[in-house]
This record gives structure tokens, sequence and C-alpha cells, in this order.
């Protein structure tokens, strides 16, 4: 068992590493989305259960989002009390651990490849059970999007992978996420490619596919088949209905618009002690939970009231309202907790209270008010995440129901243009990510260059060799006919030269030897001898295209030796890259 145990470790998972260098290794995507899934299916079990089991038992009545029923003391002590522990630990941390949820995994992914550690996850987990036990508006989803991104990442990094398999397993991690939170596969695969990614790719979509398949069944084992509402047979009464959802679609992209622009105002104010801006979204957490108790929690259960029609318009319009205020508040403040949630309670109550105006408005033609609570959630989504094709799959499989994708298209697309054309705002993770001043690169060139590692363009065919050599073991060392020369100098390798630079040079040597008769040098200097000699630079294995163009530009290396840390204070060097070799690359996979 051992010997078996020792042999894969050594010949089969250097060369699965070695398939996943390129950008067409998809057998091996495919394994790798499929184990990605069932661990982010298993961690998103572990998060809900952490959620429900204590809400459960604490809160009054049955279920776990019963907040309302409980007396008002405890509602205006419970977020206050909360918020202060949540910055209390937040405090302790330093600005790098104390980041969570999807922004944070954008932001890995353009800044570091995708790699999280172990110690943000489990921070992760810790503020996002916080958030939603103690009250506070909140989602869960962003905080599983981050728990199954981590988690899928760190599988990648133990496995010792190339960083553009790990950024394909940060994708599957966020698409099983979705996919398992609300029993939506479909939509979990295009969140993760359209809003995470931002990028489409053939050899993408089928690891992505398959983790967020596995996910959902993994789900489906503890929680059934339905997804996370229970959505009536719904169904558009007549085309006349049309302008109607053109005008709540341009009143939902204003409600948008508004909660961007609240989160981006509040996220002006991230210089201030986290301490501060924690308890100060607590305090303002209190009126809140007060006199508007449904705005407590993830209120997936006002949403489900809002679609079989069982709420009054006041109070959809307030609770509406109410969420998009202080959920913009504390998200700009900076309490992490997930905006999915949110963003589906507003359009929901939203959608309902414009449904309920136009029952009175056209009795005889309008739908019924939970069409247009679905129809509000998924343009609210689109409109805030600018992810028009995630939202419209959403509905879809939330509802089970084709008759929605006709006016879901048209509600989600025009929110969408309102609140970016008409408004000018990008999603809120991008908003986000540029009030803490960074961006999101993801043009088509960097794309490309992010999905290949060096591994796949490398030049294997080097020899390492000391400086100075006799002309013996110079010849000898020609004799395997490397390509390349790696000098090696007292702290590494130093410079790079073409094998063939050395074998003239012995040839001329010989060659003035018996014509002059003068005595053979008795060595050979590379670093004297003529030679297209290079400057080098080191480079991990794990290295993607753009990070080896970041290494040219950063060092002034006119090449790259590629390594791996085979064992402590030892690394072993594979191959050299040439900027030559990436640029030849990118031209001839784009032609």
């Amino acid at each position: 068992m051992r010997n078996i145990r020792q042999q894969i470790t050594e010949n089969l998972i250097p060369v699965f590493r070695r398939k996943l260098s390129g950008v067409d290794a998809l057998p091996q995507l495919a394994v790798l989305g499929l184990l990605s899934g069932i661990v982010t299916g298993a961690v998103i079990l572990l998060f809900r259960l952490a959620i429900e089991w204590p809400l459960e038992h604490f809160l009054p009545g049955a279920g776990s989002e019963n907040f309302e029923q409980l007396d008002i003391l405890t509602r205006g002590l419970l977020p206050l009390a909360g918020a202060v522990g949540l910055g209390i630990l937040l405090h302790k941390l330093s600005i790098h651990d104390r980041k969570v949820g999807i922004v944070h995994i954008m932001e890995r992914l353009n800044y570091h490849q995708g790699y999280i550690s172990f110690k943000s996850a489990m921070v992760q987990f810790v503020a996002g059970v916080t958030t939603v036990v103690s009250g506070q508006s909140a989602g869960r989803e962003g905080p599983a999007v981050h728990l199954g991104a981590a988690f899928s990442s760190l599988f990648g990094q133990w496995l010792r992978l190339p960083n553009n398999s790990i950024r394909t397993l940060v994708a599957c991690g966020c698409a099983a996420a979705i996919s398992a939170s609300f029993n939506t596969p479909i939509a979990g695969v295009i969140f993760a490619m359209e809003v995470v990614m931002m990028e489409y790719t053939i050899a993408g979509f089928t690891p992505i596919i398959l983790a967020a398949v596995s996910a959902a069944i993994i789900t489906q084992i503890v929680y059934g088949s339905e997804p996370a509402f229970s959505v009536p047979a719904l169904t558009m009464n007549s085309l006349l209905e049309i302008p109607w959802i053109l005008a709540i679609a341009v009143i939902i992209g204003i409600a948008a618009a508004a909660f961007i622009h609240l989160v981006d105002n509040m996220g002006r104010h991230h210089h201030r002690p986290v301490l501060l801006r924690i308890t100060a979204a607590g305090l303002l957490m209190v009126p809140f939970a007060i006199l508007v108790p449904e705005t407590m929690g993830i209120g997936y259960d006002t949403v489900s009231e809002t679609i079989h029609g069982e709420l009054g318009f006041w109070l959809l319009l307030g609770v509406g309202v109410a969420k998009l205020v202080i959920t913009g508040l504390s998200i700009g403040l900076g309490m992490p907790s997930g905006v999915i949630g949110p963003t589906i309670f507003m359009g929901a109550t939203l959608g309902g209270a414009m449904g309920l105006i136009g029952a009175q408005i056209f009795p005889e033609l309008a739908s019924s008010v939970g069409f247009y609570a679905m129809l509000g959630m998924g343009a609210m989504m689109g409109a805030v995440l600018q992810a028009p094709l995630a939202a419209l799959m959403a509905l879809m499989e939330l509802t089970r129901n084709p008759n929605i994708i006709l006016p879901g298209m048209l509600i989600i697309t025009t929110a969408s243009l309102v609140t970016s054309e008409a408004f000018g705002k990008k999603s809120l993770f991008l908003t986000i990510l540029k009030n803490q001043g960074l961006s999101y690169q993801n043009s088509p060139v960097i794309q490309a260059l992010r999905r290949v590692s060096v591994g796949a363009i490398m030049d294997r065919s080097i020899l390492r060799t000391d400086r100075e050599l006799t002309p013996d073991e110079a010849r000898k060392a020609l004799k395997s006919e490397p390509k390349w020369l790696l000098v090696e100098g007292s702290n590494g390798p130093t410079a790079l030269l073409p094998a063939v630079d050395l074998a003239r040079y012995l040839e001329d040597t010989e060659k003035q030897v018996a014509e002059e008769g003068i005595a053979p040098p008795d060595t050979v200097d590379l670093m004297e001898i003529p030679a297209n000699r290079r400057d080098v630079a080191p480079v991990q294995y794990q290295a993607t295209l753009e990070e080896a163009l970041n290494e040219f530009d950063s060092t002034q290396a006119e090449a790259l030796y590629v390594q791996r840390h085979v064992a402590p204070m030892i690394q072993r060097v594979y191959g050299v890259v040439l900027q030559s070799d990436i640029e030849s690359y990118y031209q001839y996979r784009r032609s």
C-alpha cells in the first residue's frame, strides 16, 4: 500500500500537474471541478447548519427566521451586541485578514492568482454566521461563495497545482456555492463566469458545470430537491402588461443605482477604525430591528410571503425601502455580510408592491403579485450585480417555469441598463473594489494569459552548468544536445546562453590550436566566451503567463528560468521562458 501511494505521489501527480499547465487540459479540469463541488457542498452544508441550528433553538416559533416574534428589547440589543462582538474580532485582525466576501475573492483572483488562505476562510465562516445569527441585514450567499472559493483554492494549493488551475478551481467553488445555496446549478455556473471571473471559456464551462452539479447533489441529499423558494405557477396574463413591466424595470433600476450609490458613499469611511465602523452599523440597525423587524437576518420568510401574495402594499414598500437603506449603510461601513440575499429581498418586495399597484390600475389584466415579485427579484439582482444572464438563470430555475423567460429578459436587461447607463453605475462588487483603490483587469489579452501556466510553453532542453569548465567537461555537456546552458553563480543561475555558442567556441578554439600550434586553454569561462548571453530571473512553476510577463517587466530580465521548491532550501529548475515565447504563444492561440 505504501509503495502504491509513493508511486502515485512521484509519478501520477507530477504528470497531472504538467497536463494542467496548458489551456486544453479538459479531462484533468473536469476531475478537479467534480472534487471542488463535493468539497464545497460539504462546506456549505456545515455553514448552513451553523446558522440554522442556533436560530431554530433561539427564536420563538418554528423555523430559523422568526426575528419578528422576538420582544422589542431583544430585537434592539441583538444586532448591537453582534456588531460589537464582530468589531472586536475584526479589530484584532490585520487589515489583510479581515477582508471577506465576493469582493475579496475577486481581489485574490486579480492580484494573487486565486490564492486564498485558510485563515481567511475561517474568518469568513465566523463572520458570516455571526451576521445572520445576530440579526444583521445580511445574506448567506456571499459568505458561502467566499467559503467555496477558499476551500477549492486550498485544495489546489495542497496539490501544488499551476496557478491557472487554481483560478479555475476558485470559479468552481463560486459556482458550487451558489448552486448549493439556492439549488440552482445553472445560475451558479453563469454567476461564477459572469460576476466573478468575468469571462466565458469553453474549457472553463465543463469543470464549473460539474462543480455546480455535484454541490447541488450534496445539498439535495440533506435539504431535498426543491429550490430556495416555493413558487406557485406564474404566467403573464396579457402582452398589454409589457409597458407596466418596463415601468417597474425603471423603478428597480433607480433603486439599484441608489443602493450602489449608498454603499459607495459609506465606503469612503473605510479609513476609520473598523471597530467604530462595525459598531456604528450595529447602532444603525437597532431602530430598523425595532420598527421593521422583517429586515433582520436573511428574510427569506418575507420573500416567500411576498411571492404568495400574503403581504399588503405599504408593508411591502416599507420593508423594501428599509432593507435597501440599512443594507447599504451596513455594507458600506464594512459589515462582513452577504449582499445577494438582501438584493433578492429588495427586488421581491418592491416588485410585489408595484404588482399590487398594477392590480389596482388594471385589475382585469394584471398578473399575480408573485409574478411581479419574482420579476423584481431578478431585475434587482441583475441591476445591482450587472449580471443579467445570471439573474435570468436564477429566475428560471427558482420558478421552474419557462413562461417567466420573456418578461424576465425584458425587465432584467432594462433595469440593468437604467442602472449602468442612466446613472453610470458599475456592478456593486466593482464599485467596492474601486473604493478600496483596486481594479479588476479583464481584457481579452490578460484573460488569455491567465489561462496558461509557464510550464505549458517553457523550453525543457536546458543544462545547468558551472561557469568554468575544462574543455573535456564542456564537450561532455554538449553530448546531451541541450538547447540552452544555464550558468550557475554563487546565489543561483546568473545567465543563459545558447549551447550552440559554446559548441562554436570549442570548434574555433580547436581550429586555432591546430593552425597556430598554441596550447589549448585549461578552462572555458562561459561568462567570457563570445556568446549571446541573457540575464535571467526566476519564476515559479505554478506561475501563469501573465505573472511571467510581470516578472519580465519588474526585473528587466531577458529570460526566466522556471523553478519549483522540491525540498526545504532546494529549488529544481524545469525549463526556461523567453518573452518572445509568450508573445508567439498568444499570437498562435489568437489565430
